[in-house]
């Protein structure tokens, strides 16, 4: 009864005052007392949220301490600090009895800088590091991180095989550090969604709509990730590649890219449009990516053994990135099943 909610019926006293009764044990649990205020939000859908005003008043910066001591390893604190945020603390001190040593400030400066969206160093001093994270969901919201993340990783597949297609170093090596951006937010995205998960009340206020989007978009911000990968690897084989392929196998790599990339897209659409027709389309397209790793294959046979290998690999990686744009498609299916109900 609780999952699908109570019925209250609705009292009008005083001619023109609605009211409703609130659950006793709502009430008990949250230790609401007569006099006590409660927030009515109005939610887009015309639902109303109700949370007792203490909660939104409560809702201080949540803070981290670290003790550090010189012998702690530098990348070992920083995997801490961004285990921290991703969890959704706003604000990380690292604090010593001796000295920060150089090394385990470098790295934690890396980390921050290269690895987490809206985090700040703002103190620094040679015992102390103060880190705060400044950027929220009103700023960058869930879906706008992730379209990023879309369009950053697109972009690396396709410049991966720009690169393989004119044997571009300076491109591939652009591919490869397009990566950690891509890493940066997806821990973006995975914190905001931790965060709402923690606490529902938020889960609007990232730009989704319920617990089940959340699943579904912590998925998909995993898939693309490591379509991102993919294509950094691409980009790490071209660097091993000394001379132009020959004219057909470039031309079968060339086409499964195409493929790839397509698949990517649509996925993309799918997602934000709420598709479920468009999202049935990209699944079915994904044993002609297997067909076309196949057909590739067999025209590598004749070329030099240690181009043969990365070719080899550079075609596993576009199959991946179709199969992974499938994934994507088949959450974006169960996200969007119940609106092709009648």
């Amino acid at each position: 009864m609780e999952e699908q909610g109570e019925v209250r019926k609705v009292q009008k006293t005083g001619g023109s005052t609605y009211i409703v009764s609130l659950p006793k044990h709502w009430v008990e649990e949250n230790k609401i007392k007569p006099g006590d205020g409660l927030v009515v939000k109005r939610l887009e859908d015309s639902t109303l949220q109700i949370f007792p005003l203490r909660v939104k008043e409560e809702k201080k910066a949540a803070k981290a301490i670290i003790k550090i001591s010189q012998s702690d390893d530098p990348y070992k604190l920083a995997r801490k600090v961004v285990s921290l945020y991703l969890v959704g603390y706003q604000v990380i001190h690292l604090s010593s009895e001796g000295k920060i040593t150089p090394q385990q400030r470098e790295v934690i400066k890396i980390y921050v800088r290269e690895k987490l969206v809206g985090a700040e160093l703002i103190a620094d001093s040679p015992g102390e590091m103060t880190i705060q994270i400044l950027l929220s969901y009103p700023e960058l919201s869930v879906k706008d991180a992730l379209r990023r993340m879309f369009l950053i990783a697109s972009s690396m597949q396709k410049d991966s095989i720009s690169a393989l297609e004119k044997l571009d170093r300076e491109t591939a090596a652009e591919v490869i550090r397009l990566d950690n951006e891509v890493d940066r937010f997806s821990m973006y995205v995975i914190r905001q969604i931790k965060l709402a998960v923690q606490d529902p009340r938020s889960i609007r206020e990232i730009g989704l709509r319920n617990a089940r989007d959340c699943l579904g978009y912590r998925l998909i911000v995993k898939s693309v990730e490591r379509i991102a990968d993919h294509a950094a690897l691409i980009a790490e084989k071209v660097l091993r590649i000394n001379k132009p392929l020959e004219r057909e196998v470039l031309k079968g790599i060339l086409n499964m890219s195409s493929l790839a990339n397509t698949m990517l897209e649509k996925s993309v659409l799918a997602l934000f449009n709420e598709d479920y027709d468009l999202a049935e389309e990209i699944i079915v397209e994904k044993e002609k990516a297997k067909i076309l790793e196949e057909k590739v294959a067999k025209l590598t046979l004749e070329i030099p053994r240690e181009d043969l290998i990365n070719v080899r690999l550079m075609l596993e990686s576009l199959r991946r990135i179709a199969e992974y744009s499938s994934d994507i498609a088949e959450i974006v299916l169960n996200l969007t099943v119940t609106e092709t109900l009648s």
